[in-house]
């Protein structure tokens, strides 16, 4: 299962998650349940909340570029290294790197089921030039 799993993460953060609306659904289980520690804390999130989620990113943001730095399966389980790029509706021509992320994802019945992330913001001090060489992707 290691390269299914490891083939089904990878594709859902290659899809097109602001224009396809059916992304969530081809690949997420309905009993999704991420377990998220930011700056701001811990948040549990299931399926409807993940929805909310990008539909409020979809509101922000003219466009979500996603750079993966690692991408590791071991059997049903994802390790993901990624970074977030953005342009605003306000200045489309910038790109910024808005926060650094690493996921395991648990892949149950072909769709992503559980997941552990943690996350923190980009800072000025973030040496992205090196620290993101391309391990396993």
């Amino acid at each position: 299962m290691s390269n299914k799993a490891k083939e089904l993460v990878r594709d859902f953060y290659r899809s097109d998650i602001l224009r396809d609306e059916t992304v969530l659904e081809h690949f997420f289980h309905p009993e999704i349940e991420l377990i998220w520690n930011s700056p701001s804390g811990l948040t549990i999130m299931h399926f409807n909340n993940i929805v909310t989620f990008f539909n409020e990113v979809r509101r922000f943001y003219n466009d979500l570029r996603i750079e993966v730095s690692h991408l590791l399966a071991d059997g049903a389980n994802v390790t993901i290294r990624y970074k977030y790029y953005i342009r605003t509706m306000e200045n489309p021509d910038e790109e910024l790197g808005i926060a650094h992320f690493i996921a395991i994802w648990e892949v149950k019945d072909e769709k992503i089921y559980r997941g552990y992330q943690v996350s923190q913001p980009v800072t000025d001090n973030d040496d992205t030039n090196e620290s993101y060489h391309r391990v396993k992707v």
